[in-house]
This record gives C-alpha cells, sequence and structure tokens, in this order.
C-alpha cells in the first residue's frame, strides 16, 4: 500500500511539473490592440505672421462711432483637434494702437490704456470648442485668458478659420468690458462712450503637424 502511494505521488508531482514546464515555454498573451479606426494624437502647431495680421477695434459714443487699430507683436499657437486642447499666445502690441486722431490718441494712450505702463496685452488660449476642420472653412469658439492692462480675465472668442496646405487665415471676435476691467473711461460732460469694446483680429500664418 506504502509503496503504491509513493509511485501515485510520483505520477502526480511529474504531471505538476509537465504542466508548468508546458506553461513557461507557452509565448506570452498578445498586447491588446488599438480599438478599429483609433490613432496617435497629432497636434497641430500655428504660427502667426504679423505682417499680414491686424486688430480692429470699434467702440460706439454719443456722437460717432471710433474706429481703432493695433499691431500684432507675434503668436504662435498649439491644439489638439480631437480633444480641443489649446496652448500658445498671441501678443499684441498696445502702443502701436491709433484712432485717426492724434489728440484723442494722446489721450487714449496717456490716460486710458497708459501703455507707458502696459506695453502689450496677450492672450493665451487653452480649450476650442467647436469642431477645426483642416481642409474646409470652420467656425468654433476659442476660450482662454487675456491679459489687458496689467490685469487676467477669462476670454471666449468667435472664430473663423480657413486652411490651404501648410497657410492658414482666420477671425476672431471678442467683446472687452473695458470699465468693468479697470480701464478708465473716456467719456465726458459733452461725450458718453459705450463700456464695451468691440474687436476683431485678422490672422494669418503657417501650419505644421506635431506628434
Amino acid at each position: 500500500m506504502r509503496a503504491y502511494t509513493w509511485r501515485l505521488a510520483r505520477v502526480s508531482a511529474g504531471i505538476i511539473l509537465g504542466v508548468a514546464m508546458l506553461l513557461s515555454a507557452a509565448p506570452a498573451p498578445p498586447r491588446p490592440q488599438a480599438a478599429a479606426g483609433q490613432t496617435a494624437t497629432h497636434e497641430i502647431a500655428l504660427t502667426l505672421d504679423p505682417a499680414q495680421a491686424k486688430v480692429h477695434c470699434t467702440v460706439d459714443s454719443t456722437l460717432h462711432t471710433v474706429h481703432g487699430s493695433f499691431a500684432l507683436k507675434s503668436g504662435s499657437l498649439r491644439f489638439d483637434p480631437q480633444t480641443g486642447k489649446t496652448t500658445g499666445a498671441i501678443v499684441v502690441n498696445v502702443l502701436s494702437g491709433e484712432t485717426g486722431n492724434g489728440s484723442r490718441d494722446q489721450r487714449m494712450h496717456k490716460e486710458i490704456l497708459e501703455t507707458w505702463k502696459f506695453a502689450e496685452a496677450t492672450f493665451r488660449p487653452s480649450q476650442i470648442d467647436g469642431q477645426v476642420s483642416l481642409t474646409a472653412p470652420s467656425d468654433f469658439k476659442v476660450k482662454g485668458i487675456i491679459t489687458l492692462h496689467g490685469t487676467d480675465h477669462e476670454l471666449i472668442a468667435d472664430v473663423h478659420s480657413e486652411f490651404t496646405g501648410d497657410h492658414w487665415k482666420g477671425t476672431a471676435k471678442f467683446d472687452v468690458p473695458y470699465t468693468k476691467w479697470g480701464i478708465k473711461d473716456p467719456s465726458n460732460f459733452l461725450l458718453k462712450v459705450k463700456p464695451v469694446v468691440n474687436m476683431e483680429l485678422e490672422l494669418a500664418g503657417t501650419k505644421t503637424g506635431a506628434q
């Protein structure tokens, strides 16, 4: 009886050892494959050309509508078409501002915008809401932070864009409630100026793709 038990134990141990060796020699299970149609995320990089860009501003008053313009200093953006996540900055040269009236411009720079202290305005986008097409015109919104007159403010711009090969162009529109943002009201007892400036940016530049 003891001999039979000993032989049975030897057979069982051999079977277990054989199974273990077989499992160790088997190939590792395949790694999960990406879902059908799933591709690596690619960002799009945009470089702005200041020579092709312009910043327009319009503000209404009791006497007339004032039109002005500023020059773009620099700009570069990166965005993910799938998630809408966006980084970069657009910098406006506030010192370049003009409205076509010398005395008004002098007061604008000295008293209103105080460009001797705040020479630049910077918009830093963070998120695109909507679909950006690289093959057809598209409209979407861009959220971010604008630094103007030394303070930061949340901003949402309505953007229209068109891509042609490695080039792109577009417009961005938004309002600046300047008095709420701590900028001096230029109104006086003869002239009442509305507290909101309408802004429109004409933008253009080149496009590259980045992994």
